[in-house]
């Protein structure tokens, strides 16, 4: 636990140094959501509509926007290499690296998202709903979005490449939590579809650090 709270703690200071990161993703999830009305139109009942969609869609394409900074940076300066050889296991300082991920990125696109929410006129029955999916959501985002960061190292156009992989993983997510949203503003209960995001989230907490490792291993060697 010791070498998963010191790379939590370096990730996130570093992150901070470097808090055009986090404000970029958030900048681009804002842009993003606000351009739909002007495509849409201004019509309140269609915006209200659209308007879980378009929060998710906005939040998935705004948190592949960090990814291939996860494992890139470490790469590149030999940090990654040592963290392979430490005794440490490499599965938890993966979980360590990608918490910091969803820390200064996922968190501030749930900070972001009700108001987002409020311009896109969303019922307000839809609103705990909406934070209670993204808790869900993100997280897995960032677990599932760690494994195409580690497969693209050393690879050029990597930003490009780890779209095309992830995107695909990315769609259950997408279709789970718009789809609880969009029950809860429909006055039905959103439960089966927030147990499924849970269910992802756990299976992906438990599956993905061990694959990620491995693909960090393999791009070591």
């Amino acid at each position: 636990m010791n070498g998963f709270l010191a790379i939590l703690q370096r990730d996130l200071r570093l992150a901070l140094r470097q808090g055009a990161d986090s404000v970029m993703v958030v900048a681009f999830f804002i842009v993003t959501t606000t351009l739909f009305p002007f495509g849409v139109g201004p019509e309140a009942n269609i915006l209200a509509r659209i308007a879980s969609g378009v929060i998710w869609v906005s939040a998935l394409l705004a948190a592949m926007l960090s990814l291939e900074r996860v494992f890139q940076t470490d790469y590149e300066d030999g940090t990654l290499e040592l963290l392979t050889l430490s005794p440490v296991s490499l599965e938890l300082l993966v979980l360590g690296k990608v918490l910091a991920h969803w820390l200064t990125t996922g968190l501030p696109l749930i900070i972001a998202a009700p108001l987002m929410a409020v311009m896109l006129n969303m019922d307000q029955n839809g609103f705990v709903t909406l934070m209670i999916a993204m808790l869900l959501g993100t997280p897995a985002l960032s677990l599932i979005g760690a494994i195409g960061a580690a497969l693209i190292l050393g690879a050029r156009r990597g930003g490009v490449l780890v779209s095309l992989l992830v995107l695909p993983l990315y769609i259950p997510v997408l279709i789970f939590g718009a789809g609880a949203v969009e029950a809860a503003l429909l006055g039905i209960s959103a439960t089966a579809q927030l147990q499924i995001m849970g269910a992802i989230l756990l299976i992906t907490l438990a599956a993905t650090p061990f694959a990620t490792a491995h693909a960090v291993r393999q791009a070591m060697e």
